[in-house]
């Protein structure tokens, strides 16, 4: 006689109709050791559930029959027998299971390829649309904040001031330093095939002066500061300490976004003018060694033949470039999830998309002021 507590079954055909019996205990301790002979059963027609014999029943066991009664018909079953519970339990495991496996989407082909593009335009709007909106946010404080200066939090304004501004001064210097020796070097070896090597100072003046020293900083200022604020916000975002601050009454858009976009807006031109004198100075060095050009004749030249307003134009990008990259920073920031890799995630996106952007809107000066004609 077999044990009460082993599940059984047995499959007859009667008439039209197939009836599935069921006995001993199906539960979550049990149902393993019939699984494997359920899965190769085959039926077909109106099915039929005796549960007349069944004893104990969990959802694990509920859960088998069903997939059983699934495997034989498509049609639903009918549940015979008076189990107390069997017939609700079984109804409602059928409710919320899916045995079927979720068809997985074709890839390649023109098709996919379109839908993923068109995804990735949609989603480009979205995050254009969003950053507009942050914009005229961040707008409306900072105007309101400026209007109201005792309102401002000076001490946080200055500590920005000083982690963007002051610290990042030597590596812009650097770098610019460099990238003037380079262009410098590109015209000498360009310039003497025509006999013009004179001609590298108007390059490095117009060079650095015009593009190259705004555009060094913005792109340091994007890998270095950009990341900074946005791994700090959203660090506070992780940690719940925007939600205390909102809770204390304070908003964020005051507290966190307003600093660190007026000291932005107010370094970068100082870091401009710095890394454009570090560009100028490598461009002096190569060429009193390369070109045997002396310093001073260097600087008179630069001064006769390089317009002033070339300085302006590279310096009235600066605050722009400041502006975007706080902007950028603060917004992904803010959009940071509860986890590290949502942190790392926009991290990586607010550089990307701060580095494109001063690309972007160098481009756009650079058209504006082709047409006016500077």
């Amino acid at each position: 006689m077999a044990n009460p507590s082993t599940p059984e079954f047995a499959l007859e055909t009667s008439g039209e109709q197939t009836i599935l019996r069921v006995s001993g205990d199906w539960t979550v301790r049990t149902v393993q050791f019939v699984d494997d002979e359920l899965r190769e059963l085959e039926g077909q027609g109106p099915m039929v559930l005796d549960t007349s014999a069944l004893g104990s029943l969990d959802t694990a066991g509920a859960f088998v029959i069903d997939r059983t009664l699934r495997q034989l018909s498509d049609e639903p079953a009918r549940i015979e027998g008076n189990h107390a519970n069997a017939e609700n339990l079984i109804g409602q495991v059928h409710a919320v299971t899916d045995v079927e496996e979720p068809k997985r989407p074709p890839h390649g082909g023109l098709v996919d390829m379109l839908e993923r593009t068109g995804r990735g335009f949609m989603n480009m709007l979205s995050e254009a649309k969003d950053t507009l909106a942050f914009l005229g946010e961040t707008l409306v404080t900072t105007f309101r904040l400026v209007l109201t200066p005792w309102k401002l939090r000076w001490t946080s304004i200055v500590s920005v001031m000083e982690e963007a501004g002051l610290d990042a001064m030597p590596i812009i210097a650097f770098l610019s330093f460099f990238v003037g020796m380079v262009v410098a070097f590109i015209g000498a070896t360009t310039l003497s095939d025509l006999g013009s090597e004179i001609f590298v100072v108007e390059l490095i003046g117009f060079a650095m002066l015009r593009e190259l020293g705004v555009i060094m900083t913005g792109i340091v200022l994007a890998g270095r500061t950009n990341s900074s604020f946005t791994a700090q916000i959203g660090t506070m975002k992780m940690r719940q300490e925007i939600d205390a601050m909102q809770t204390l009454g304070l908003k964020p858009m005051d507290v966190l976004v307003a600093p660190r976009i007026i000291a932005m807006v107010v370094t970068t031109p100082v870091l401009t003018f710095v890394s454009t004198l570090a560009g100028i100075a490598g461009g002096v060095i190569v060429g009193w060694l390369a070109l045997d050009i002396n310093p001073a004749l260097f600087l008179d030249r630069l001064q006769s033949n390089v317009p002033l307003d070339q300085f302006w134009v590279g310096m009235s990008k600066a605050p722009v470039f400041g502006f975007v990259v706080a902007l950028i920073a603060c917004r992904q920031g803010l959009n940071v999830g509860g986890s590290v890799q949502s942190l790392g995630s926009k991290t990586t996106t607010s550089v990307v998309q701060a580095i494109f952007s001063i690309i972007v809107i160098d481009a756009l000066f650079a058209i504006f002021y082709m047409e006016m004609g500077i």
